[in-house]
């Protein structure tokens, strides 16, 4: 005889909650391998840990040329720093237990990594920038790293350490909430979940209006010249410059490689668009050194450029300490990490190959506008910081278990105070390590641009 709709009802119920409470109960359990009271402990570095070696060795294989450049933006502050020194955190994190609780790491999590730029829509998104370094692993390392680089913005930016303390705790008590919610939220829903308070954060607001103004068209101005062979690229100093035959021609070769790496919908109208100059561009803090092209592309005539992004990446910093899944390049993990992260990512996203070395193909400041430092000043930290929590609970519960990390969390208060600790600790760390920077620097054993 089958069983009445009422009782199978009430046995799929039962298995729903069962099947919460084992999620529930398994992030629990991991607090025996992290307890929540050492959870923002932050261990004595060996004497042997030089964070000056691990730098440099982090760097080999760019090219030599453009070091200078990367460590003279480093020079700027503690947390210009911070921002290029991801190696140096990632050694850190490796010599303490973590929760085992994976979700998608974006890798870089640090407030000036935040910015907005057009979705597939054209709406302005403010999201997650940049995800070199991404990679699954626990997802404590991100909100470790965005807490610190709280303490470092905001110390920039005019906060005494109350202040910054104040705002990690905003963001803390954000990512607790925020992560709460997506965990009772209905599964697609949560898939769906927008962020709604973001234009209420002086730093977005400002961004979102840069990035309004931003177009392509502006780009063109800026970085490019008619010529007697047609439009192409300006040399630009410390920016731009152009490339010989050779190279151009290597770069223009990979996009049929990168047209692989497209959904269908958008490689028809990527192939409507016909390549007229390659240039090389120095890029961020972060990935100075590494090989960067811009490609200059026509559309329906003058009036619709486009620019693609054509970056180098390698191997997350994260690697030497995370298991990785296999992929065919580190542009595919790139890739394949931000759609995991983002529920809305570049229309033109994807990746190639040039000489032997792996790369990200994405657009190049369409309608991209990033978070200015001066905007954090008196409330701006604490609004960004919360929209920050908000953002990571996000990203990794589209990409983890959001109830299971709660489950660990419980009631937030000490999970939340130590992330205070942490951040507060790693920030002064920091400092010091930025001071050692520069005493290698005095030493020549770091060699600034002139």
């Amino acid at each position: 005889m089958a069983t009445p709709a009422s009782k199978r009802a009430a046995i799929a119920a039962a298995n729903s909650r069962e099947n919460r409470q084992s999620r529930i109960q398994l992030g629990r359990d991991r607090r025996a391998r992290l307890s929540r009271s050492k959870f923002g402990e932050l261990k004595k570095r060996g004497v042997h840990f030089d964070p000056i070696k691990l730098l440099l060795t982090s760097v080999e294989g760019r090219l030599p040329k453009l070091l200078p450049v990367k460590y003279s933006r480093m020079n700027a502050s503690p947390f210009a720093f911070f921002r290029g020194a991801v190696s140096i955190m990632a050694a850190d994190f490796a010599r303490h237990p973590h929760t085992g609780l994976t979700v998608q790491l974006c890798g870089d999590a640090h407030l000036q990594n935040l910015g907005s730029f057009e979705g597939p829509d054209s709406r302005l998104v403010f999201d997650i920038n940049d995800f070199d370094e991404t990679t699954p692993g626990p997802w404590e390392w991100d909100v470790k790293r965005m807490a610190a680089s709280i303490v470092l913005a905001g110390a920039e930016s005019g906060h005494n350490r109350q202040g910054c303390s104040g705002s990690v705790e905003a963001f803390a008590n954000a990512y607790c909430e925020t992560l709460e919610q997506l965990a009772n939220e209905p599964i697609l829903a949560a898939a769906r979940f927008q962020i709604h308070r973001i234009k209420k954060a002086a730093a977005i607001s400002a961004a979102l209006r840069q990035a309004a103004r931003a177009n392509p068209c502006d780009l063109l101005k800026k970085y490019a010249e008619s010529s007697r062979d047609g439009i192409r690229f300006k040399e630009i100093p410390e920016q731009i410059w152009r490339v010989g035959p050779a190279e151009r021609r290597l770069v223009l070769d990979s996009l049929a490689l990168y047209r692989q790496s497209l959904a269908p919908e958008r490689l028809h109208w990527f192939k409507f668009f016909r390549p007229l100059d390659v240039a090389f561009k120095i890029v961020g803090t972060g990935s100075v050194g590494l090989r960067d092209y811009v490609v200059l592309m026509q559309g329906n005539g003058s009036g619709d450029p486009l620019f693609l992004q054509v970056k180098q990446e390698v191997a997350s910093a994260y690697a030497p300490y995370l298991k990785q899944p296999h992929y065919a390049s580190n542009g595919q993990r790139v890739v394949d990490g931000q759609r995991r992260i983002q529920p809305l990512s570049d229309l033109l996203l994807g990746w190639t190959r040039i000489d032997e070395h792996d790369y990200l193909v994405r657009h190049l400041n369409d309608h991209k506008g990033s978070v200015d430092l001066d905007s954090l000043r008196g409330g701006g930290l604490e609004s960004l910081a919360v929209v920050a929590g908000e953002l990571l609970a996000r990203g990794h519960a589209r990409s983890g278990d959001a109830l299971t990390i709660r489950g660990y969390i419980g009631s937030c208060g000490k999970a939340l105070k130590a992330i205070v600790r942490f951040a507060v600790e790693y920030a002064e760390l920091t400092e010091a390590d930025f001071e050692a920077f520069q005493t290698a620097i005095k030493q020549e054993r770091v060699k600034m641009a002139a």
